[in-house]
């Protein structure tokens, strides 16, 4: 049997589930194995944004895991991969936007606390729902709404208590420019969602989960391939072996810092992807910023922020917008789940015949 393009809606709810959390594990890690990159003695911009992408061989995995799976129950004439050449360009362009949200996120973060990248990261959601709506034509409900002002609030709130928190050794001029590089990439990713819906509704082909599959390894391969020349330009090559030995944890700790991040970035960008696929662009978006005030949890946590009220209210807001984003979800497929229904019953009804 072939992947099903259309899936039922329980297994599309299940499937949703699993890759929501695969992106949680991205969205809360990332950030934090990052910071730690930087706090512990990481230098090179280009290697991190290197490392967010660069995991992407993983990706091959689970693609001959469904090939062998697609040969047995179909037979040798299976295709091998699904990806035209149409959609591959237009993977690679999107991945090298991606490739230079990396870097200005990597910028940023290496300036900025946790707390201080959340919010700004936070913003992507404002930026999605606009390009969702111009980009792919997504109809906004009172429910996407409401969770959009209360995400947006409650990335506000966090902040409040930004003033001095300037990292030891950071200049004011690299302070500001790190907050202006990190927006760029919370605007830049926030427009790269919807795009990757409009490549999904354009394919002309059944979206399965192996065509998804096929265009996040060229999305990263693209973005990590953008972030090598960087890397080659700025010699981090030749500078890696040298950061290892000078980096505060240890040489040892140094790479399995770095593999670490590899793998759960790739965790990140796999989950966003599948939810888009599932779901949409703005449920994407919505789950990221609904994530980044657990990553503020998880800050204090590991580097000794302090939790304010503020954050307090803003964790509290985001799982509201949270709640009232799925809530809106479930009766917008209760409806179509209805309305198919309806539509069972009026094709199988016998129809009577006039005399």
């Amino acid at each position: 049997m072939e992947e099903e393009a259309n899936l039922s809606i329980n297994m599309r709810r299940f499937l949703l589930i699993i890759n929501c959390l695969i992106l949680s594990v991205g969205v809360c890690g990332g950030p934090l194995m990052m910071r730690l990159y930087f706090v512990e003695g990481g230098l090179r911009i280009w290697f991190n944004s290197w490392l967010q992408t660069g995991g992407w061989p993983l990706t091959i995995i689970p693609l001959v895991i469904l090939y062998f799976y697609r040969r047995k129950t179909k037979g040798s004439d299976t295709k091998f991969y699904y990806i035209t050449p149409r959609i591959f360009i237009a993977s690679f362009i999107i991945g090298v936007f991606t490739g230079v949200d990396a870097y200005l996120y990597s910028w940023g973060g290496s300036k900025l606390p946790v707390s201080t990248s959340s919010l700004l990261i936070a913003a992507q959601l404002a930026f999605t729902a606009i390009g969702a709506y111009f980009i792919v034509k997504l109809k906004f409900t009172s429910y996407s709404i409401n969770a959009v002002v209360l995400l947006t609030l409650g990335a506000v709130l966090l902040g409040m208590r930004s003033n001095g928190d300037r990292p030891e050794g950071v200049t004011s001029k690299d302070y500001v420019i790190g907050f202006i590089m990190t927006l760029l990439a919370a605007a830049l990713y926030g427009l790269i969602l919807p795009c990757i819906e409009l490549m999904y509704l354009k394919a002309k082909q059944a979206i399965t989960a192996t065509l998804v599959l096929e265009i996040q390894m060229v999305m990263c391969f693209a973005s990590t391939a953008f972030c090598t020349i960087g890397m080659i330009a700025n010699k981090d090559f030749q500078a890696i072996s040298r950061e290892a030995k000078h980096f505060n944890l240890g040489e040892g700790r140094y790479y399995i810092v770095v593999i670490w991040s590899a793998i759960i970035w790739q965790c990140f960008f796999v989950g966003a992807v599948g939810v888009i696929y599932l779901s949409s662009s703005l449920m994407s978006g919505v789950l990221i910023a609904v994530l980044l005030p657990i990553t503020e949890v998880l800050g204090v946590i590991f580097f000794d922020e302090k939790f304010s009220a503020e954050k307090g209210l803003s964790l509290f807001l985001s799982l509201w917008g949270f709640v009232s984003y799925f809530y809106g979800e479930f009766k917008q497929a209760k409806k179509v789940e209805k309305k198919k229904i309806q539509e069972n019953e009026m094709t199988t009804t016998p129809q009577i015949e006039h005399v």
